[in-house]
């Protein structure tokens, strides 16, 4: 402090530093809160899962880059992401497996947990994803996925 009871100067740039930095911060979390960044080729998508909703329940990607797509179930009950075209779709929505793992676009994720896996678009369109066990999807666990030319 100065002798008149303020700040001395370089308390006042320290203090518009701490002000600056975070408010820089604000678009790259912002960027990363929508799903998607870039990094190294792939492309990362984070979806959480919470009060059984996908967030974000749409993103966006280009066709033949990987996208790593990490899956986190804050939820106390299990849930699964299945994206793919409606034949997928309808295989899925009779519950014939119980556990999915074997293929990146099946995946189960256990509740309070998190799953990564890795998909490469091969054809451009529009997709859903859904959590297929018993009343999810009526309740509104569905998102999109938008491949890109």
């Amino acid at each position: 402090m100065n002798q008149a009871g303020g700040l001395s100067r370089a308390a006042q740039t320290r203090a518009a530093q701490a002000l600056v930095v975070p408010a820089l911060l604000v678009p790259v979390l912002a960027a990363g809160a929508a799903g998607v960044l870039a990094a190294g080729g792939a492309i990362h998508v984070r979806i959480e899962i919470e009060h059984s909703r996908f967030l974000p329940a749409a993103f966006s990607v280009p066709v033949g880059r990987p996208v790593v797509i990490e899956l986190h179930n804050a939820d106390p009950i299990d849930h699964e992401w299945i994206v793919g075209d409606e034949a997928t779709h309808l295989r899925h929505a009779t519950g014939t497996e119980a556990h999915h793992g074997a293929r990146p676009t099946e995946v189960s994720i256990d509740a309070l947990s998190t799953v990564t896996t890795t998909v490469t678009f091969s054809t451009p369109g529009t997709f859903r994803y859904v959590c297929h066990l018993p009343g999810h999807e009526a309740y509104g666990m569905v998102g999109t996925v938008t491949v890109t030319p």
